[in-house]
């Protein structure tokens, strides 16, 4: 009987925070699981319970995952929101379980989780499924260093879990030495941008997780992800089970094992998101044919790129992880490969919605030299900690006259309109991003 109270109570708090228009992702499953603290492990779960996990890239790689479910038939309960610790799974799940049966109801529930607790969400039910896409220094003052992360998922799965790894990441292919269930890998073969040896300062896996030795890299697409094999005992990224191929950003064009793919976004990291979904997608019968369908004919919008406009320039918005140096990179090396002058708008108002630690120190790991650009003709520091990002950038050898620091941020488009030129780009994370599409709408509602 408790464990149908927790369910009634979770669907009613939800619907109350849809009628006041509040978030409604979080609460009910506090307030459910306070009722039963177990309920979690009393539902009845689908055939397939499918994870998505890593420092970046989860909650793209999961959304692309559910339109090729759900292009191919499958009823799919999956984390829109992005709400991905424990109170949020038990709101989604509840919400989507019968209270007579307390059945989920649906063929797959599909989450985008938080590395730290998956073992809290699934403690004794366990994941058929669980995809990894990378693990690097994110968010340290709440995850500590590399290899805690990666023991907390390690931690929180068994043999039955059939794990789909992105080969390309050392880090991550540890699992290959220790996981005696199934393992599927995927990764990027060499693409024209590759690097021989690095230049961002966030490698954060040098040396062979078996015997220690050195890795030697045949090429660096980002950070530590590349092509590694170590001189010694012979660990490598290879086998690749599923491998992007012949990349074409510019059409937005790629190979997995000889199969073209459309990609949703001409950006890099779209490559991993998209062969990552293509592997699990193929690794539970779905045909190469039928996935590709959904890919090619009914492409799903970018979740982390949104296009507006500012007037008529255009604005390209970027959501780039907080306390993720290489969520910056990424975002900074494709503003840099694009053609035309360019403007960006970059700050935060938190660090993170999760602590108030406000440790800045991350800034320091970003390569913001490589914004030392000829074709960026001005910078917008904004938000709380905008001086934080203005020295930052000072610290990196950007001229302070390319450097405007807003003080009001309901000034912000007036300003940019005024003191800047080209293609306009907003590097910032969830919260900003938000904000800036609300100020769009008011400018361009105005000069309508």
């Amino acid at each position: 009987m408790k464990e149908r109270l927790a369910i009634i109570v979770n669907k009613l708090i939800t619907l109350i925070s849809k009628i006041c228009r509040k978030g409604g992702s979080v609460i009910p499953g506090y307030y459910a699981s306070k009722i039963d603290r177990d309920i979690l492990n009393k539902v009845k779960y689908p055939q397939y319970i499918i994870g998505v996990t890593g420092s970046s890239g989860k909650g793209s790689t999961t959304a692309l995952i559910a339109h090729i479910l759900e292009g191919n038939g499958y009823k799919v309960i999956w984390n829109k929101s992005g709400s991905n610790l424990y109170n949020a799974a038990v709101t989604l799940i509840l919400n989507n379980t019968s209270i007579i049966t307390k059945k989920i109801k649906a063929d797959i529930l599909l989450l985008e989780l938080d590395e730290a607790y998956i073992k809290t969400i699934f403690n004794k039910t366990k994941l058929t499924h669980l995809v990894v896409t990378n693990i690097t220094r994110d968010q340290p003052a709440r995850n500590g260093h590399p290899d805690i992360i990666f023991n907390k998922i390690a931690n929180a799965i068994d043999n039955k879990t059939h794990l789909i790894i992105n080969a390309d990441d050392p880090i991550v292919s540890r699992f290959k030495l220790m996981h005696k269930g199934k393992l599927t890998t995927y990764g990027v073969g060499r693409y024209i941008d590759d690097l021989k040896k690095p230049i961002s300062n966030t490698i954060d896996a040098a040396y062979c997780p078996n015997c220690e030795t050195k890795l030697k890299y045949a090429y660096y697409h980002y950070g530590h992800i590349g092509n590694y094999k170590c001189p010694k005992c012979g660990f490598s990224r290879n086998p690749v089970d599923y491998e992007a191929k012949d990349i074409n950003l510019s059409r937005n064009f790629m190979t997995i094992n000889k199969s073209l793919v459309r990609l949703n976004k001409d950006v890099f990291f779209a490559t991993y998101y998209t062969t990552a979904a293509f592997a699990l997608a193929n690794t539970i019968g779905i045909s190469v044919e039928d996935i590709q369908k959904e890919l090619n004919e009914d492409v799903m919008e970018s979740k982390r790129m949104k296009e507006n406009y500012l007037g008529k320039r255009k604005v390209e918005m970027i959501e780039s992880k907080n306390e993720n140096a290489l969520s910056y990179y990424q975002t900074i090396q494709y503003i840099r490969q694009k053609c035309g002058n360019k403007t960006i708008i970059m700050g935060f108002d938190n660090v993170s919605r999760r602590y108030q630690y406000n440790d800045l120190s991350w800034l320091y790991d970003v390569d913001f030299e490589l914004l030392n650009d000829k074709s960026i003709d001005k910078i917008f520091c904004i938000g709380r900690f905008r001086y934080d990002v203005y020295n930052r950038l000072i610290h990196a050898g950007i001229a302070k006259d390319r450097l405007i620091l807003i003080d009001d941020l309901k000034s912000l488009l007036k300003v940019v309109k005024k003191k800047s030129k080209g293609t306009i780009y907003t590097m910032v994370c969830f919260d900003m991003t938000a904000i800036i599409k609300k100020l769009l709408l008011e400018e361009n509602h105005e000069n309508n």
